[in-house]
């Protein structure tokens, strides 16, 4: 135990919510540690600096626990989190955070831009999206489309419930996969109802499998 660092302490708390979670650690100006999660990832780098408007700005500035939503103007990506202050004896120190993703609620439709258009297509209906040519596909039963959304803010918006991220190429709803096969090693491929195949990379096999129980 005496040869436990900070850093490996904080990676082995970040494998207990490496699916959900992002943690970060600041001193009084700059972050010193970044975990991202897979649901979200502020791309934070060490020795970055404490932006105004930051949860660990609003900690540290105050010197109590905050938690709050922070909207897109400050890292590109809506978030959830806690930012706690920790003092060495009665001296601030820094703070510690916990980041979680931010789900808009009270939307329950995408509306994608057709060849003659907009459609709004109910979430249920939803198939799966994919990023094509530098477009976000929005694929549904009767009709397909493009949205101007970039496929990690979806993982923000649609319910996470039925909408699970795959690929870096696709988010796919879980009640229009048909069957599941293995691929390569630690991989798979989804047979969609329509009879689209939809891959599932390394990265999010585990998650994917988690999400599904099996």
């Amino acid at each position: 135990m005496e040869n436990l660092t900070l850093g490996s302490l904080l990676d082995v708390i970040g494998e207990l919510f490496s699916d959900e979670i992002s943690i970060a650690v600041s001193n009084l100006d700059n972050y010193v540690y970044y975990r991202p999660s897979k649901r979200v990832d502020l791309k934070i780098r060490p020795g970055d600096p404490i932006k105004e408007g930051t949860l660990a700005h609003k900690a540290l500035t105050s010197q109590l626990k905050v938690s709050e939503f922070i909207d897109r103007s400050v890292y590109g990506v809506p978030y959830h989190g806690m930012a706690v202050p920790f003092h060495d004896g009665e001296k601030l120190e820094g703070c510690v955070l916990a980041i979680y993703p931010a789900f808009t609620e009270g939307k329950s439709v995408l509306t994608v831009k057709t060849s003659d258009g907009w459609r709004p297509i109910p979430f249920d209906e939803v198939k799966y999206l994919e990023v094509r040519e530098r477009k976000t596909h929005v694929v549904s039963k009767d009709v397909s489309g493009t949205h101007k959304n970039a496929l990690q803010e979806f993982e923000y918006i649609l319910p996470r419930d039925f909408f699970i991220r795959c690929h870096r190429s696709f988010i796919v709803n879980v009640h229009h996969i048909k069957d599941i096969y293995p691929d390569t090693h630690s991989t798979f491929v989804l047979e969609m109802d329509d009879g689209a195949q939809v891959p599932v990379s390394q990265t999010y096999a585990s998650y994917f499998r988690k999400l599904l129980d099996f």
